[in-house]
């Protein structure tokens, strides 16, 4: 994404993040500015990155975005087209998930009808989501430059959307959905946060504009599964309070 590297601290500009003598002996290189390690995630393993990824800590989060995706390391044109693919399959089974929940609809429409109408909603809600993020942008950032750039924060700061693959192994509340909505909501204003160093406020703004958007085109296309996932979170939170 960057020609240059970042400090994971304090988000300064490093030339290089360390230094090889020999395979396997590196010496990580420190920050001109925080004087700090520019990049201690270079030595973690990825279980460590993913489970800071989870905890939304801007550091892995500039790790991951300048330092581990660089356009002098990877093919961003490639990563870009195999990122957008991997974010329809998954929305796409998102919504085949709640259409299965509407038994009405399962049992009147042909698999053929329902898999049309699941990705004619899923590439309108993602047009409407993707346009009204780059609007909410531009007037709440001013960002209008780097739009690759963002683009691609955005699609790596969607992995939470894998955890619905979970749903083919066992078996969980519609709610779940509902949440790991939230959790991508919250992962995209912490990427955006990150790449523009904008307040947090504004980078949730600009965030929940864009997914608002995209949740009521979803709904337009599928009144059923909206009805299903919200009345399912409803049931689950009440459930959680009575427990409580």
């Amino acid at each position: 994404m960057a020609s240059e590297y970042r400090c994971v601290g304090c988000g300064f500009r490093v030339k290089s993040l360390f230094i090889q003598y020999s395979p396997g002996n590196i010496r990580l290189m420190k920050c001109g500015n925080c004087k700090e390690v520019a990049d201690e995630y270079i030595e973690c393993e990825r279980m460590t990155i993913f489970i800071d990824l989870i905890l939304h800590r801007p550091k892995v989060y500039r790790h991951v975005l300048y330092n581990a995706i660089n356009q002098e390391t990877v093919n961003v044109q490639h990563l870009l087209l195999k990122l957008v693919f991997a974010y329809l399959l998954l929305d796409s089974y998102r919504s085949l998930v709640l259409r299965i929940t509407d038994e009405r609809s399962s049992l009147s429409e042909s698999s053929v009808l329902t898999s049309v109408k699941v990705l004619i909603g899923v590439l309108s809600a993602n047009l409407a989501f993707f346009f009204a993020f780059a609007i909410a942008a531009k007037g709440l950032l001013n960002e209008v430059s780097r739009r690759r750039e963002i683009l691609l924060g955005i699609l790596i700061s969607s992995y939470l959307k894998i955890f619905l693959l979970a749903m083919l192994v066992w078996e969980f509340p519609m709610s779940v959905i509902f949440i790991v909505d939230i959790l991508v909501l919250t992962s995209n204003s912490m990427a955006l946060k990150v790449l523009t160093e904008s307040t947090t406020s504004r980078c949730i703004a600009v965030c929940l504009i864009a997914h608002t958007v995209r949740f009521l085109v979803g709904s337009v296309f599928e009144p059923t599964t909206f009805l299903t996932q919200f009345g399912s979170l409803f049931l689950h939170l009440s459930f959680l309070s009575k427990t409580i």
